[in-house]
């Protein structure tokens, strides 16, 4: 399996990072795709991925840390995707559920970036929180872009039009809860060639370790919760899905 966002680099793995990756390889989880959030954070995730197979870096300026983004940053990004060649530009995006997130900036630094995926061919990790018809909007202007809306939370009418302009969507710990009834709705009815898996870690914790640290282990237990609601083998949604992120990230076959 790959698990198509996790935070690798964050400081709650600084301890044990190294038993996080051997924990995730037992449980099946062979590659990840590290999504970067700030310019601060590139070169440790350059580290990072370098000094561990299987693991593959995205660069990116999320907007829940925009108050770390500065303008100059964009063609710094520029610069980095040109040298580094990363799987994908990212995790970047809109956020209108955080309050003091100023919107107008957001959408400057997330069009920013969609023009060097343009650009670069690269897909985009974009997180869209209350704001995927925004994203939608956004990602049409720029046109001929591809990607996935990680940690997708919306409507399937959204989900549709996402998957018509070449996106795909993230599903991770949130489809494990029993009361997300909208989104595991959808995880049943879903065409497989359009679904990612992830864990989004350290965040979002699957039901089965509600409140604690979540890991790219994990990954198996979202693999088969969507597979009991789809009422198919877990290997057939581990086949599918790595397959999608083999394709959308130009990975090479395991």
């Amino acid at each position: 399996m790959i698990d198509s966002h996790c935070h690798l680099d964050a400081p709650e793995f600084d301890a044990d990072r190294e038993a996080v990756v051997r924990r995730a390889r037992a449980a099946g989880v062979g590659r990840q795709v590290l999504p970067a959030v700030d310019a601060a954070g590139w070169p440790g995730l350059r580290a990072i991925c370098a000094g561990e197979e299987g693991l593959f870096p995205a660069y990116g300026l999320h907007p829940m840390f925009l108050s770390s983004h500065r303008p100059q940053h964009l063609p710094l990004l520029r610069e980095w995707i040109q040298r580094e060649r990363p799987v994908a530009v990212g995790e970047c995006g809109l956020d209108f559920f955080v309050e003091g997130l100023d919107a107008q900036s957001q959408h400057d630094y997330f069009e920013g970036q969609l023009k060097l995926a343009h650009e670069f061919g690269l897909p985009v990790i974009v997180h869209a929180r209350r704001a995927v018809d925004a994203v939608i909007a956004a990602c049409k202007r720029i046109g001929n872009l591809r990607g996935v809306v990680h940690s997708f939370s919306g409507s399937p009418e959204q989900a549709r039009q996402l998957w018509q302009l070449g996106f795909l969507i993230g599903l991770g710990g949130p489809v494990t809860y029993e009361r997300a009834n909208r989104l595991r709705k959808l995880a049943a009815t879903m065409p497989l060639e359009h679904l990612l898996l992830e864990t989004d870690a350290p965040d979002q914790p699957d039901a089965g370790i509600r409140g604690q640290r979540n890991e790219p282990a994990r990954l198996a237990t979202v693999c088969e919760t969507i597979a009991r609601l789809r009422n198919e083998d877990p290997a057939v949604i581990a086949a599918a899905t790595t397959a999608n992120a083999q394709r959308l990230f130009g990975l090479p076959a395991a």
